[in-house]
């Protein structure tokens, strides 16, 4: 057994570890030097073909730590002749679509490369044209890749990796029985990886019966954050993440400030876009070279910019006393680097603050950061449209202040005078034309913020919301149109269905879909403006439960009356796709399997 803390001086680089060129690009590319001590530890043990016992908690890094090992012997290897080259078993939906994700962003650099997430409550269509396509990785939790099993649509005599993602999660969840079927049907020729908070007699039993001699690695959370530090949360999309920025600081007084982003292409994004919004801003991030590095940092410590858009090993050594804030722009992906990043304030004794964006997709990793930190990170309140209009206010009636103190104005007040009297114009209405020159178009009365629309049943993300307004009351995103389905409630469409056949079909991922609005005959999705024509004809041929969406820009008219048909059976198969009762059991449910969360 191997039992590692945190990193340090001995830790390897990625480069170091043997990932396949192909992989560690794509690693360098998001601005990863350093692995976590999990990383570290594992990724060379799965390289070397022996299979892996991970302990540790959600945020230490493990979904990298298998992730990387896999891609990179599909790199090598190629495909798999029948069935999916990897399999990875998670016990909730959230975590699904997460881990598939981390696999596309690790894979960027590989060609024709596909991942899959299956899951309950998803409609089976999407599924099974990703599966006839052939994805080479299957991400799923354990009742639905069963279902798939069951069916034949999914295969794994060819599979090279097996891998458990919160194991001791999906016994507790009673998907013992499903484990055991799913390894009942894996060749021997595959290598496991199981990760686990803990240990129980459960686990045991089953990494003694399907694990080769496995490596066991322990990794302790030992993140801990100075008390000192003032911890922020604030729920949002990514989409409105500037928009909020812009508002904490607009109001909010903070010397120097230091902004965390995950990719070095962002660092560079959101430091124009602040510049743009009138920020002195700067970007460091990998690509930058070491001495333009230091003279970016010598200028926060003069005083010369205000805010830092880094990447975490571009930050890696900071040390600035400026800093009183850090704004972790994008949720780190473990809990140790969330540490080292707050770290850059309220050190010395000093009291610093730290605020964290969060969206909804990534509330799990919010709850690993107090566990590990064992600190509380209270909700952040947006200031009001009161607050934020009336400091706009005072800052432009300081600027008027200050030029009125500093600087000769008779000649400039001879012109307004001889202005004001030729035009028979009031010297107020003259003043109120110049200040709109000098704010450039820009308002002194904040609107209030767009909020994400609102609607009946659990969200696209798996959460539960409230009634949503209807549609002229909805905020709308200016980069969205809003399209039609000709499917709604009446035919028990789910939000999961219409993203699984929108990203799978269309080829666009779930982040590209914005607001979905499910009515009783027709739903309301919003899709990016400039999305490709061919996306749409892709998307014109698509199906839910093996009805056409026949989907188009949505007019704002009253939904048309579909034509019901027959669709209840199955080409080719005489049964009902919502499950018949053959054998006593039902295609699209598991008998008396445990649920899948979703």
């Amino acid at each position: 057994m191997t039992d590692v803390s945190a990193t340090d001086e001995t830790t390897p680089r990625f480069s170091e570890l043997g990932l396949h060129p192909l992989v560690l690009k794509a690693v360098e590319a998001q601005g990863y030097e350093i692995p976590t001590p999990i990383q570290a530890e594992t990724i060379p043990t799965l390289l070397s073909g022996r299979d892996v016992i991970g302990l540790a908690q959600t945020g230490t890094g493990k979904t990298a730590a298998f992730a990387l090992p896999a891609l990179s012997d599909l790199a090598e290897a190629g495909r798999a002749d029948d069935g999916p080259f990897a399999l990875v078993l998670t016990p909730t939906r959230e975590l699904a679509i997460q881990v598939a994700e981390a696999f596309t962003s690790y894979a960027t650099e590989l060609p024709d490369f596909s991942v899959l997430p299956i899951y309950g409550g998803q409609a089976y269509g999407p599924q099974l044209a990703g599966l006839r396509r052939g994805a080479q990785v299957v991400v799923g939790t354990p009742g639905r890749v069963i279902d798939h099993l069951k069916k034949g649509s999914l295969k794994l005599g060819s599979l090279r990796h097996l891998i458990l993602d919160e194991a001791d999660e999906m016994l507790k969840m009673g998907f013992a029985e499903d484990i055991e079927e799913i390894f009942s049907q894996v060749g021997e020729d595959r290598q496991v990886a199981l990760f686990s908070a803990t240990m129980p007699t459960s686990i045991h039993r089953i990494t003694g019966k399907y694990l080769d001699d496995p490596q066991e690695v322990r990794v302790a959370a030992k993140s801990q954050t100075g008390a000192n530090i003032r911890q922020r949360y604030f729920m949002v999309q990514h989409s409105h993440k500037l928009d909020a920025l812009t508002r904490i600081l607009e109001v909010e007084e903070y010397e120097g400030i230091i902004m965390f982003v995950r990719t070095k292409q962002a660092t560079e994004e959101l430091a124009e876009k602040l510049r743009a919004r009138g920020f002195k801003t700067a970007a460091i991030n990998g690509d930058i070279p070491q001495q333009t590095r230091e003279r970016t940092i010598d200028m926060l410590r003069e005083g010369k910019i205000d805010i830092l858009v880094a990447t975490d090993v571009a930050a890696r050594g900071l040390d600035v006393e400026r800093i009183t804030l850090v704004v972790n722009y994008d949720i780190p992906h473990d809990t140790e680097s969330y540490v080292h990043r707050i770290g850059r304030t309220g050190r010395a004794g000093r009291s610093g603050e730290a605020i964290l964006f969060v969206t909804p997709r990534e509330q799990r990793m919010l709850g690993s950061i107090e566990r590990a930190t064992k600190q509380k990170v209270e909700p952040l309140t947006l200031p009001s449209v009161e607050e934020l209009t009336n400091t706009r206010v005072e800052k432009f009636t300081k600027r008027i202040d200050d030029v009125l103190a500093t600087t000769e104005l008779s000649e400039l007040t001879e012109v307004i005078e001889a202005y004001s009297l030729s035009r028979d114009v009031p010297a107020s209405n003259i003043a109120a034309a110049l200040a709109s020159l000098v704010l450039e178009s820009n308002t002194l009365k904040a609107e209030p913020m767009p909020e994400p629309a609102r609607r009946q049943g659990r969200d696209r993300d798996g959460g539960r919301d409230g009634g949503r307004p209807g549609r002229g009351g909805r905020a709308r995103d200016e980069n969205m149109t809003t399209y039609r389905l000709a499917l709604g409630r009446n035919e028990r469409l789910q939000p999961g269905a219409v993203v699984g056949a929108i990203a799978n079909e269309g080829g666009i991922t779930s982040k590209q879909i914005g607001h979905i609005d499910i009515r009783s005959n027709h739903t309301l999705v919003d899709l990016p403006k400039d999305l490709d024509p061919s996306v749409l004809r892709k998307l014109s041929h698509t199906e839910i439960q093996g009805r056409p969406i026949d989907i188009r820009p949505d007019s704002g008219r009253p939904g048309r009356p579909f034509k019901k048909r027959n669709f209840d059976k199955q080409p080719g198969d005489g049964r009902n796709f919502r499950g018949d009762r053959r054998g006593g059991k039902k295609f699209g449910g598991r008998g008396d399997r445990p649920r899948d969360r979703y």
